[in-house]
């Protein structure tokens, strides 16, 4: 339809461009030639006719065009409607199908449902029934029991739990004997492995040192300049050190004495350094004393920090890593206590590692079991207690303080890493060759536990045997059985514990020994 309008439309343009054309000629020519006008108006009329025929013929063939497209158009979509219905209907039938299909199988299930309820049923009543009749039977089974054994079936179940109790009880306390021995076996064997191999990983060097240091002189005139004028310069190197200085007859050498191993370092130092400058004199040794000092500072730094890089622990107070360097002039029993602390740190992070615990804690609690003993010359209190407040006040976890406070039973250990390091110090103590006595305390020692153990009555003899670490006691069997001699051997024990320091651990063995003599004539 809008095709016909346009060809319309294109008539009616050509018409009006025709008139006015036909009126342009008319207004200019109607002057001149009126006849030559008449004769151009009569062709252009019949132009214009013509003009129309054609558009006439025109818009008649577009209208038809158009209707057959409309036509195809609506065939088309005629068309595409009637398939799509077809497959709304071929997909309605196929769910109607596969309903259909669930029904019927809903149908039959129910059926079998339903038959096997009713199967249940009849099983159940015959089920019953012979239930019935079986605690019949078993009911004049009982009586006719009950009258043979002359008892009642109460007095029978009595008698039959007493005999399985007793068998029982038997038979559960040898279960419990054997798996003691076993534990106690497999766990002897087992921490006999771990504590060997932890001592055999670990290879820490210990220096022997005492409370002197020997200063080497180049010549025996040294002595002299040492001592200065009516002894000052001797008196101001004693003074600003707080030191001993023993000048004796001991040729090219002279003594430093002192408790303080920090002291007795810097005192070394000056005096090294004085005898290189060669210029001895009261303010000469005052000088020397402060760069000794600030070396020694220094040097105790660098072992902290070494010791703490060596055994792989990281964020340490730099604090502490200071006082953790003042142990490296610390001794005890002749074993050097920052070399000590790194063997225990090894051994009691190998230990926990094998038996599944904190490695982190455990190590970082052994470096600093024994912080306390580089200050325990300037204030109160055991050097358990010194190290574990140093901690605290330089923000180490309570877990870590908890291990270096109870390392030596100061608080009793709650953790798995707190008895690790306590084991690893003992270990580290008391093995062959960490640590030296002299013969004086060694011989004391050995009395006083000899002396603990004759203090109970019933006890003939006692020998302290293997360096310290046992005490056996022969008893008097007529005055201590059997069962007294192991109350015997844990009073020991605790007295022992309770009066006496010592490293490790002494093993108390009591032993009674009954003989009996008889001759044949």
């Amino acid at each position: 339809m809008r095709a016909i309008s346009n060809n319309i439309w294109l008539i009616i343009v050509s018409l009006a461009a025709i008139v006015g054309v036909v009126a342009g000629i008319y207004v200019i020519l109607s002057n001149k030639r009126r006849n030559a006008v008449t004769l151009t108006l009569n062709e252009a009329a019949a132009q214009a006719k013509e003009i129309l025929a054609k558009a006439e013929v025109e818009g008649e063939k577009k209208q038809k065009e158009i209707l057959l497209e409309v036509k195809d158009e609506i065939h088309r979509l005629r068309s595409e409607a009637d398939r799509e219905q077809k497959e709304r209907r071929t997909e309605t039938q196929r769910q109607e199908k596969r309903l259909l299909q669930k029904e019927e199988n809903l149908d039959r299930k129910l059926e079998v449902v339903e038959k096997k309820e009713s199967e249940l049923l009849n099983r159940e009543k015959d089920i019953q029934a012979t239930r019935e009749e079986v605690e019949g039977t078993l009911a004049k089974q009982v009586t006719e029991l009950e009258r043979i054994a002359g008892l009642s079936s109460e007095d029978g179940k009595k008698i039959l739990l007493g005999k399985l109790e007793t068998e029982l009880r038997y038979e559960s306390a040898m279960l419990i004997k054997n798996i003691e021995l076993e534990t106690r076996e497999t766990s002897e064997k087992k921490a006999r492995e771990i504590v060997t191999m932890a001592i055999q990983r670990c290879a820490v060097d210990h220096s022997v040192e005492s409370t002197v240091s020997v200063v080497t002189l180049p010549n025996d005139e040294m002595k002299g300049r040492i001592i200065g004028r009516e002894g000052r310069n001797i008196r101001a190197l004693e003074t600003a050190t707080g030191i001993d200085l023993i000048i004796d007859d001991t040729p090219e050498a002279v003594i430093l004495s002192s408790f303080d191993p920090v002291r007795r370092e810097i005192a070394r130092i000056t005096l090294e350094k004085l005898i290189a400058d060669g210029r001895i004199h009261p303010a000469r040794i005052e000088e020397m004393v402060e760069k000794a000092k600030k070396e020694v500072e220094q040097k105790m730094k660098e072992e902290g920090e070494a010791a703490t890089f060596e055994t792989g622990i990281q964020g340490v107070h730099p604090e502490i890593i200071k006082t953790l360097g003042r142990l490296r002039y610390r001794t005890s029993y002749g074993q050097n206590v920052l070399q000590h602390s790194k063997e225990v740190t090894f051994i009691a992070g190998l230990i926990a590692a094998e038996l599944g615990a904190n490695v982190a804690i455990a190590k970082r609690g052994a470096l600093l079991h024994d912080l306390g003993k580089a200050i325990d010359h300037d204030q109160d209190g055991s050097h358990a207690v010194l190290g574990a407040e140093l901690a605290r006040r330089y923000n180490e976890s309570p877990k870590v303080i908890h291990c270096i406070r109870s390392h030596h039973n100061d608080e009793s250990p709650e953790t798995v890493e707190a008895v690790i390091v306590s084991v690893a110090d003992a270990i580290s103590a008391a093995r062959p060759g960490a640590r030296r006595e002299n013969l004086e305390v060694y011989i004391k020692r050995l009395e006083k536990l000899e002396k603990i153990a004759q203090s109970f009555e019933g006890i003939e003899k006692s020998f302290a045997i293997q360096a310290g670490r046992e005490i056996r006691v022969m008893v008097i069997p007529e005055q201590v059985d059997d069962s007294m001699s192991v109350k015997l051997a844990r009073d020991i024990a605790k007295k022992i514990e309770g009066e006496m320091e010592y490293p490790g651990q002494i093993k108390v063995t009591v032993v009674r020994e009954v003989r009996a003599t008889e001759y044949a004539k």
